[in-house]
């Protein structure tokens, strides 16, 4: 069990700060276990290293599967660059409604109450044939295999062939590398200072890929945790 002691100091404020995020996180979890895959948002360090996975010096179009109540939108956002479009899939009604209230006014992000599934198509319905990231939160261990492997072969579609393209997940296991071998290059790490602890792992378009951080897992890499046997 990870002592909170071990936390960062930033983490620990924005847990103690965090109570109304965390409350619908707890209220959701409880109404729709397999669907909410946590009862807290993530911390500020995992999400300063998702975001820190991104390239913003230029214009973006980036999707987020699973953005739950906006932690990790919220940094994207004030992050990117000024002319970056931002698609928001949020299958659960209540977080899809909060998240519409939060960026309200704010033409340049979309929020769906929608299966993600639906990508390529709404891409289309706003004149983009590609993206160039996808990050996702939502538990893909608990999708049904076919589900799985459908929007996995739609995210990787749907990004541009470009060596900054890239689809970016934070997970508390790493399986999914097994079932991402049609991304040709993954770097990944492990974040301690988060509750639970994350992988955060980067599945580029392109061979060429050029990362920012992580370990590769092409070297070796094994999808387990520091320590794990």
């Amino acid at each position: 069990m990870l002592d909170i002691l071990r936390l960062d100091t930033d983490s620990r404020r924005f847990l103690s700060q965090g109570t109304r995020m965390s409350a619908i996180f707890l209220k959701r979890f409880l109404q729709r276990p397999f669907q909410v895959a946590s009862i807290i948002p993530s911390s500020r360090t995992l999400i300063r290293k998702v975001s820190g996975k991104m390239d913003f010096s230029q214009p973006r179009v980036i999707i987020e599967y699973g953005p739950g109540e906006g932690c990790h939108t919220r940094e994207i956002v004030r992050r990117m660059h000024p002319d970056s479009r931002v698609i928001l899939f949020e299958l659960d009604p209540e977080f899809a409604e909060h998240l519409e209230g939060q960026f309200r006014g704010d033409s340049r992000i979309t929020v769906l109450n929608r299966d993600a599934a639906s990508l390529a198509q709404e891409l289309l319905q706003r004149g983009l044939t590609h993206c160039d990231y996808v990050v996702s939160g939502i538990p893909f261990s608990i999708l049904a295999p076919e589900k799985k492997r459908e929007l996995l072969r739609s995210t990787y579609d749907s990004l541009t062939p470009h060596d900054h393209a890239a689809f970016i997940i934070y997970q508390v296991t790493n399986e999914l590398v097994g079932h991402c071998r049609h991304f040709p290059r993954v770097e990944s790490e492990y974040c301690l200072q988060n509750l639970p602890p994350m992988f955060v792992t980067k599945f580029y378009k392109t061979a060429n890929g050029h990362g920012k951080n992580g370990h590769g897992l092409n070297g070796n890499g094994n999808g387990k945790a520091p320590g794990a046997r």
